[in-house]
């Protein structure tokens, strides 16, 4: 019995303040730096940031505090934590689990392009032409094509770099590895894209830049749109809802500061995003300014605004290597934090379900997604293939099972009232009857109105322009076999001894109110 128990004894952060580096280091990934700037821009500029607030009190840190009570008081990945809650719901922690795996195997590919460009940006090696530079001498890319298996060398290497990376950092653990790698990744993300923005204010043009962007739309806050892309801006950036927290947060010890935590978590991710604002415009004002045209002429997000409007950006500025070495570095970082937090949810979950050890788990399941990644992306036709996964998995794949997970929790089960006790009697900041109205009524009312409308326009204007089998296997024929898998999953037997475990770590003594404050 007692080597049993030694064989799968969970993994636990050494203290709170790894956890919040860690989870930290999830949330600020690529989407703060470059969409943030663009979606804040577009729907009403500073007058963005009341949605934005509103969606952050009202939805990003309640739904945070979900996936911190469920991790934490079933001390299991997504699949291990729902079956724990009700046996019927284990498919929801599935398809988090399938979803992870996903977006592992294309997010790994955009760290790749940053480290490369890391690299171009000392020689500048675009040249005067940074879009052709990208998507031709760089990606090789095929518009034509629907799908192919042409390999472009000059991004399976770098891609397998990041891989080998990635695995090594999960290999060693949740504390050794995801800890030690966020306290040192997370701080110095912060010292770069600093020293981004300090250079990026001192250009001419900034102060252009940023009345763009800080300047209030008022008529835009009467436009339900606005309100709907600051909800989709914080469920996206906070990495609620679809397995990261819960997973994280079952490495907590077992008196932790949940609520103060995740207040800490949700305004720091905010916090980096209106920084990367400032950065981005500053210097999407210098870039309009040096050109002669208005600020609206050169916005850009996404791929575009880090792969050719930065470039070009690096080419026209004083010391422009430095910048880029900078800015691209900051990618990289980012992007590493958060897809070793994708990956530990995949690896984690088949942990729990099979009993493999660390290291076995990290090789199959990791060695899995870094195949199909190497298979899939550093190909002719593997920007566009991304485009398609990463559209679906977001807005369908994300969405819908953060949906369907608040319906079941809220409203089948009725356990929120059981996940606010919990909290409650580890945390400082106390939650009540509008944290579950937040919970249960206001975030599955703006889900389903972005699911659903997402659903109606893919149908009705296909996406982007693409080739209708791209869109077809790799959006729709992704999203649905994610399903389908899930609910296969949760029909395969566990490993002996899983409620034992429960149990046993169920009935643990409660510590003192002194041993509370030493883990707090």
């Amino acid at each position: 019995m007692a080597q049993h128990e030694a064989a799968h004894k969970r993994e636990v952060w050494s203290g709170r303040s790894v956890f919040i580096m860690a989870a930290i280091g999830s949330a600020v990934g690529l989407g703060n730096i470059w969409r943030f700037p663009y979606i804040a821009y577009e729907n009403g500029g500073g007058a963005f940031l009341i949605p934005y607030l509103v969606a952050l009190l009202t939805a990003g840190i309640p739904l945070l505090f979900v996936d911190y009570a469920m991790g934490h008081k079933f001390r299991g990945s997504p699949p291990l934590a729902f079956r724990r809650l009700s046996r019927g719901s284990e498919f929801i922690g599935w398809w988090q689990v399938l979803i992870c795996f996903v977006i592992g195997v294309y997010y790994a590919v955009i760290i790749a392009w940053a480290a490369c460009y890391t690299f171009f940006s000392v020689t500048e090696a675009w040249g005067d032409s940074p879009e052709e530079f990208f998507m031709g001498d760089f990606l090789h890319v095929d518009g034509e094509s629907s799908f192919g298996m042409s390999f472009v060398p000059g991004v399976a290497w770098p891609l397998l770099l990041v891989w080998v990376a990635t695995l090594v950092v999960l290999a060693l653990g949740v504390q050794r590895g995801i800890g030690n790698a966020n306290r040192i990744f997370v701080p110095l993300l912060v010292v770069l894209f600093g020293a981004l923005v300090v250079q990026a204010l001192l250009l001419d043009g900034a102060s252009v830049g940023l009345d763009a962007f800080f300047t209030p739309n008022w008529e835009a806050l009467t436009d339900t749109g606005v309100w709907i892309a600051a909800y989709a801006q914080i469920f996206f950036s906070l990495s609620v809802a679809f397995g990261i927290m819960i997973t994280y947060s079952s490495y907590l010890k077992r008196k932790t500061n949940l609520t103060g935590s995740g207040l800490v978590v949700g305004f720091s991710n905010s916090s980096f995003e209106v920084l990367a604002g400032i950065g981005v415009f500053s210097a999407l004002g210098f870039m309009a300014q040096a050109q002669g045209v208005a600020v609206d002429e050169v916005v850009a997000g996404g791929i575009g605004l880090a792969f050719i409007a930065f470039p070009t950006i690096v080419s026209q500025m004083p010391g422009g290597p430095i910048f880029g070495v900078l800015f691209f570095g900051s990618l990289v970082f980012a992007g590493f934090t958060s897809l070793i937090s994708i990956l530990q949810v995949t690896i984690a979950a088949f942990q729990d379900k099979t009993g493999l050890g660390k290291v076995p788990a990290v090789l199959t399941i990791g060695g899995a997604s870094a195949i199909v990644s190497l298979l899939l992306f550093p190909t002719t036709t593997g920007l566009n293939t991304l485009d398609v996964v990463d559209r679906f998995a977001n807005q369908f794949g994300i969405v819908g099972v953060a949906f369907v997970a608040i319906i079941v929790i809220a409203w089948i089960l009725r356990r929120l009232p059981e996940l606010r006790d919990h909290l409650n009697s580890v945390s400082s900041f106390k939650v009540g009857l509008g944290w579950q109205i937040f919970v249960g009524v206001i975030t599955p009312v703006v889900l389903g109105y972005m699911l659903f409308s997402e659903i109606r326009d893919r149908i009705d204007e296909g996406y982007g322009g693409l080739p209708d089998d791209l869109v077809t296997v790799f959006g729709w024929g992704v999203q649905v076999a994610v399903i389908v898998l899930a609910v296969a999953m949760s029909f395969v037997p566990w490993r002996r001894g899983i409620e034992d475990e429960f149990e046993l770590d169920e009935n643990r003594p409660v510590l003192t109110k002194t041993q509370q404050g030493e883990n707090s």
